[in-house]
């Protein structure tokens, strides 16, 4: 499933090393911008840095080709956010965004994701 800002929601997204998206993103990334959270689904990726979210969609049967989608935090209205239960099964947790220009997102966490300080985060760059 691609991922972009303008279709309902990417599941199963699981944390990866922020290590490993660096040399992904480095051409697009300004001076000062750091990777702060990395997640990827089976082939595509999403990227927290602290001035922007940058969604990888991996194309084709390769994978070599990949379109780089970008939405700053300034451009988010609001979201909202949603923790797994205290005794679930498999712990999933959400992240819904509404940005300025009408697009929303909706994504799903699985396993151990601390939802919470996504939000703050969120929090620091949009408030």
């Amino acid at each position: 499933m691609a991922i972009n800002f303008n279709q309902n929601s990417a599941f199963n997204l699981k944390p990866i090393s922020n290590d490993s998206v660096r040399g992904e993103v480095q051409g697009l990334l300004i001076g000062g911008e750091e990777v702060l959270y990395a997640f990827q689904t089976v082939r595509d990726q999403l990227i927290f840095t602290n001035k922007r979210i940058i969604a990888i969609d991996v194309q084709g049967i390769t994978g070599k080709r990949k379109s780089y989608a970008t939405m700053p935090y300034s451009k988010i209205q609001f979201f909202s956010i949603q923790t797994p239960g205290l005794i679930e099964l498999f712990p999933d947790s959400e992240l819904y965004l509404m940005f300025a220009n009408g697009f929303s997102a909706t994504f799903e966490f699985k396993g151990q994701v601390d939802i919470g300080a996504i939000g703050r985060m969120i929090s620091e760059f949009v408030l």
